[in-house]
């Protein structure tokens, strides 16, 4: 867009595309249908294509012309979104944002998304809130939480989702494990010793698509413990009863470790979540850093010269 297209600008086109007529839109506009006229005009030839095709009975939007309208139309929501979010800062009248997580996200990350906010909102409270992805749901869905860190993958069409990290998927055993020996554990060995499970009742979809992508490895796993936390799958396995599937980054307890999957890399993915209707002050600006959050976490996807085979398995977080 040229440095001569101004705000001034946007707002007049914005307002012939609504009222379909220039003098209409000058009226409205409270300006002479001449002078609105002659600067609509004057963007065109800056801009070098028609907006508007002009004809007796007003005005037809040109197919580019749609794009800078659509342009136009954002640029003015966002400008006025902004000033009153910084009007809200400087008063004092930004609320406490009511953030979910889920126990199965990296904790780095939700540090990660908290330094994000205090940078937009130095005096801006986070009110943070711990449970299962299906109870954050429910929360969002009545208003009580205005967004939530949740693993993938999400269901419905009410949400909006933003994936913010992608991790690896690895194998979780105890230190002196014989599996641990090896820089990878092989399919077959996992098939046999898989036996630790988030509870699927957290999050069904995600243990779905979980046992989906093993059976299509040729692996029937028998789910013989289930737990509702990282520290409850690793007592397990410390406790003998299995191996695990886990987020690389999970915070491990000395005595265990993790190892890849031999030939195969599955993800682990975390996003950020909304409700379509949720209308918090500073949401505009949180969705814009959790959309940069991923290039800033950890957990970047591998480039593609380093995956054996790219899987991607929205499950765990």
């Amino acid at each position: 867009m040229s440095d001569l297209v101004e705000f001034r600008h946007l707002k007049y086109i914005v307002a012939v595309a609504e009222a379909a007529n220039i003098t209409r839109a000058a009226e409205r506009l409270f300006l002479a249908q001449p002078s609105l006229s002659k600067q609509i005009k004057d963007l065109e030839d800056e801009i070098g294509f028609p907006i508007f095709i002009r004809s007796r009975d007003g005005v037809r939007i040109t197919a580019p012309g749609q794009m800078i309208i659509t342009y136009a139309q954002e640029a003015l929501l966002a400008r006025t979104k902004i000033i009153s979010m910084a009007r809200a800062v400087d008063r004092g009248e930004v609320p406490p944002f009511r953030l979910g997580f889920s126990s199965f996200i990296n904790p780095n990350l939700l540090q990660h998304f908290r330094n994000d906010y205090a940078s937009l909102f130095p005096d801006c409270s986070i009110h943070l809130s711990g449970g299962d992805p299906s109870l954050l749901l429910d929360r969002l869905e009545q208003g009580s939480l205005d967004g939530a860190l949740l693993p993938m993958p999400i269901d419905g069409s009410a949400w909006v989702v933003q994936q913010v990290s992608q991790d690896p998927l690895v194998v979780c055993m105890q230190k002196d494990d014989p599996l641990a020996r090896d820089l990878q554990v092989s399919l077959s060995d996992l098939a046999a010793r898989l036996k630790v499970f988030r509870d699927p009742a957290i999050h069904p979809s995600a243990h779905s698509k979980l046992m989906e992508m093993l059976m299509e490895e040729g692996i029937a796993p028998e789910v013989a413990c289930t737990a509702s936390t990282p520290a409850d799958i690793q007592l397990m396995v410390i406790a003998g009863y299995g191996v695990a599937l886990i987020d690389q980054r999970t915070l491990l307890d000395p005595g265990l470790t993790t190892r890849p999957i031999a030939g195969i890399h599955w993800a682990v993915d975390t996003a950020f979540v909304h409700h379509n209707n949720a209308d918090h002050l500073a949401l505009p600006l949180v969705i814009r850093f959790a959309q940069q959050m991923r290039n800033g976490t950890p957990g970047k996807k591998p480039p593609l010269k380093d995956q054996v085979r790219p899987i991607q398995l929205e499950l765990l977080a």
